[in-house]
């Protein structure tokens, strides 16, 4: 994720090798580009947590689409247990922001 941090902060950088404190940032024409590793840290945490979110919300949109057949019109009228458990799937990220720790709610 470093690797990431850095091409997001840093536009003029093509190319990286190393990891850690010995990566190395070089432009177009090769040459090494300074990079703050603070500001780097920070756009990793950035981006970690922006992943860990997508994550959560792959999974709450998997669990949904798979009770969308709930809200079809040539079903039965769908129960008040079932409209809840849809709307606190779509809830789940003002909950949570990471898959591992969300608490999914028991489909009825």
């Amino acid at each position: 994720m470093q690797h990431e941090a850095i091409y997001e902060l840093y536009s003029n950088v093509v190319s990286i090798s190393g990891d850690g404190s010995d990566a190395v940032a070089k432009d177009a024409n090769g040459n090494v580009v300074s990079w703050d590793a603070s500001a780097v840290t920070t756009k990793q945490n950035e981006l970690q947590a922006a992943e860990d979110l997508r994550l959560l919300r792959v999974e709450r949109d998997k669990r949904l689409a798979e009770t969308d057949w709930w809200m079809f019109s040539d079903t039965a009228t769908a129960t008040q247990a079932q409209l809840d458990y849809r709307q606190a799937l779509r809830d789940i990220t003002a909950s949570y922001s990471n898959l591992d720790d969300a608490v999914f709610p028991s489909k009825p």
